[in-house]
C-alpha cells in the first residue's frame, strides 16, 4: 500500500511537468491556487524544450531523470503534478523515487499511459499510426501541428485564445513520443512504471479524444491511483474553461491525505 504524506503536506513543494510540445508556461493558470495555498510551485521546461532547444534524439527516460534530479533536489519530498505527457515522465520519476525518497503525492491530469496499457479508443490508434506519415521520426524533433492542436488539445480553450497558446509550443523528441505511442514495438520498455510508492490521484477529461477517460481510469488502477472525471472536460486540464474546479479537486485531495495521515 502507498505511504501517506504527513500532515506538512500542505506546504510541501509542487513540481508541474508539462506535455508534449510545451513548456513550463502550461501551469501558469493552475500553480496560483497551490501558491495561495502556500505551495512552492516548479513548473520547469523539460530538456531541449527551452527557447532556441532541440529535443531531437532525447528520450523519456532522459525526460524521467531530470524530473526526478529536480524532485530530489527539493528540501521535502515534493508533490509532483504531470499534464498529458508529462503525467507519464511523472509516473516514471516517482517510480524512480520510490526506493529511495518517495514522493509526497502525485496528481495526474489526463496522463499518457505507462507500458502496457492500452488505448481505449480508435483516435488513439490513429495518433499512433499517423506519426508514420513523417518518415523515421524518432530520429526527429516533430513540429506540433495547429490543426491537431486546435482540434484535440485546444479544442475547449475560447477562440481568442487558441492561436496565441498554438504559438508558444515547441518542437517534441520524435524518440520520446514513438516511447510513448508505440511503447509495443519498444525493446527497452521505457515507459515502464513499477510501483510510485505514493498516493496518487488521475484525473480525466471526459471529452478528452488524445488520453480518454477509459485509459485514463486503466493508469489509475495500474497504479492504485484514485480516479476524477470531469464531465465537461478535455484535455487541457491546466487551463481550459473549469480548470478551477480541476486546481480545487486537486488540493481537496491533498488536504484529505493529510487529514488522513494525521
Amino acid at each position: 500500500m502507498a505511504s501517506r504524506p504527513d500532515a506538512s503536506q500542505s506546504r510541501r513543494p509542487v513540481v508541474m511537468i508539462h506535455g508534449a510540445f510545451c513548456g513550463g508556461w502550461v501551469f501558469e493558470r493552475l500553480r496560483k491556487p497551490f501558491e495561495a495555498a502556500g505551495h512552492t510551485v516548479l513548473a520547469p521546461n523539460l530538456p531541449g524544450h527551452g527557447v532556441g532547444q532541440n529535443p531531437a534524439g532525447l528520450s523519456m527516460g532522459d525526460y524521467a531523470r531530470a524530473v526526478a534530479a529536480l524532485c530530489d533536489a527539493q528540501p521535502e519530498s515534493p508533490i509532483l503534478i504531470g499534464h498529458s505527457m508529462g503525467g507519464l515522465v511523472a509516473q516514471m520519476a516517482a517510480s524512480r523515487l520510490a526506493r529511495r525518497r518517495p514522493l509526497a503525492g502525485l496528481i495526474l491530469l489526463a496522463p499518457s499511459a505507462p507500458w502496457g496499457v492500452m488505448g481505449a479508443s480508435m483516435e488513439e490508434a490513429v495518433s499512433a499510426v499517423g506519426l508514420y506519415s513523417l518518415g523515421a521520426y524518432w530520429l526527429q524533433a516533430v513540429d506540433p501541428q495547429y490543426d491537431l492542436a486546435r482540434t484535440y488539445s485546444l479544442d475547449r480553450l475560447p477562440r481568442d485564445e487558441i492561436r496565441p497558446t498554438f504559438e508558444r509550443m515547441t518542437a517534441e523528441s520524435g524518440r520520446a513520443l514513438f516511447e510513448t505511442l508505440n511503447w509495443w514495438l519498444d525493446p527497452m520498455m521505457t515507459t515502464s512504471v513499477g510501483s510510485v510508492g505514493a498516493p496518487a490521484l488521475a484525473i480525466a477529461g471526459d471529452r478528452d479524444l488524445i488520453h480518454p477517460s477509459a485509459t485514463v481510469r486503466q493508469t489509475a488502477a495500474r497504479l492504485g491511483a484514485h480516479f476524477r472525471n470531469f464531465t465537461e472536460m478535455s484535455h487541457w486540464l491546466p487551463a481550459e474553461p473549469g480548470w478551477e474546479s480541476v486546481a480545487e479537486a486537486c488540493l481537496d485531495w491533498l488536504a484529505q491525505e493529510a487529514r488522513a495521515a494525521a
